[in-house]
């Protein structure tokens, strides 16, 4: 029987693929680099603390392995790269709220922590894009289906103690919007794989246990 393509899912090469792959290496790279550079000039003696997280991704992102089952839309590339961008965009100036620099350390430490488990639990498994490179449900992937995200807002969450203004507090809101969309759209690509079925049966909480 030959088999018909969805409206809803474009054909897609694997060729195309594994360009989109370079493509999004490469631009990890270049956001990676620029962060670091904005780091290094800050007067603000915590703003390595926004670049921790950002570091892990670039060297997962460069070890992962390629896949042809990797979502072609542009939207949900456009989300995607928003979600990893707009972190980045932090505005480096200020101080820390008065007496919390210890917190702001402690929650960019425990979330990276959580998210670099996640990572390392995907290991070559891990993209940016929404892409199906396996399935894994153990690590923090027993207790949520996305730890990734968790440990991002979480970071985030410390990032704006260490660095608060109103803009980057806009910002982040904005960052944490478009995770739960990212997180949705993944899920219906995802949803394909039967084994991705049974975890979302299996564990109920996408984000936060007992909230979302």
């Amino acid at each position: 029987m030959n088999e018909v393509a969805s409206p809803l899912r474009p054909r897609w090469t694997p060729r195309s693929a594994r360009v989109l792959d370079r493509i999004e290496q490469i631009g990890i790279i270049v956001l990676w680099a620029w962060l670091s550079l904005r780091v290094v000039e800050s007067p603000n003696g915590h703003a390595w603390l926004a670049l921790v997280s950002e570091t892990t991704i670039v060297v997962f992102v460069l070890i992962r392995r390629s896949t042809d089952k990797i979502t072609p839309k542009i939207d949900d590339w456009l989300l995607a790269l928003g979600g990893s961008f707009a972190p980045a965009l932090v505005n480096m100036t200020g101080a820390p709220l008065a007496g919390l620099a210890w917190l702001a350390t402690t929650l960019v430490l425990a979330g990276d922590m959580f998210q670099i488990w996640a990572k390392f639990t995907l290991a070559r498994s891990f993209g940016i894009a929404p892409a199906n490179r396996g399935v894994k449900t153990h690590g923090p992937y027993r207790f949520v289906r996305h730890p990734m995200y968790t440990g991002y807002c979480v970071a985030q969450i410390g990032v704006l103690i260490a660095l608060p203004s109103l803009y980057n507090l806009c910002l982040m809101i904005f960052a944490w919007a478009i995770q739960i969309v990212r997180i949705n759209r993944e899920e219906r690509l995802l949803s394909d794989d039967p084994d991705y079925r049974e975890m979302m049966g299996r564990i109920r909480w996408r984000l936060l246990p007992g909230i979302y």
